[in-house]
């Protein structure tokens, strides 16, 4: 049954909007290219600030200072009872969700879905942002070139998520 519904979902919900705008005497097609205009435009003025995230990112990465920064908090996250195989997807899950995801999978495949790591990363995974992506959109989208408080609170909640994740899963899965 659920196969079914999910199945046709995507259709019937096309055709609800051509009737329902044919039922307004919207002009459907034109409507769509406008918007599809819109939205085009918008995704080429965000290119710049994409590109210099996805860049940083990598380049921290290829650097090793990730796994510098790993291995000198190792002392402190053991004594805190945070898992170091977790800290790198904390930190990047607020740059990028496609490279945190890359990093789930690939705690999977070395401590399994069902392993301690396995359920707290799935939990971060769920719980947390791509904070700083969804700023550089939302914000590069509208032009706001100082983003005061949100940056802050943005990664405090996150931080909050990543701290929340570890505690539930110890919690719920002794």
């Amino acid at each position: 049954m659920i196969a079914l519904l999910s199945s046709w979902a995507l259709p019937v919900t096309l055709a609800g909007i051509l009737v329902a705008g044919a039922l307004r005497r919207v002009r459907v097609y034109d409507s769509f290219v406008a918007g599809a205009t819109d939205g085009f435009s918008t995704a080429v003025s965000l290119i710049p600030q994409l590109v210099a995230m996805m860049v940083a990112v990598n380049v921290f990465r290829a650097s090793g200072a990730l796994s510098l920064l790993i291995h000198g908090l190792a002392p402190l996250l053991d004594r805190l009872r945070f898992p170091g195989e977790l800290l790198p997807l904390a930190l990047l899950r607020p740059i990028s969700g496609s490279g945190s995801l890359a990093l789930v999978t690939d705690l999977f495949k070395h401590a399994g879905p069902d392993s301690f790591v396995g359920r707290a990363a799935s939990v971060m995974q769920g719980s947390t942002d791509t904070t700083l992506y969804v700023l550089t959109v939302y914000f590069g989208s509208v032009g706001v070139r100082r983003p005061r408080y949100a940056v802050k609170v943005g990664l405090l909640s996150d931080l909050a998520s990543v701290i929340a994740s570890v505690i539930a899963v110890r919690l719920l899965f002794p």
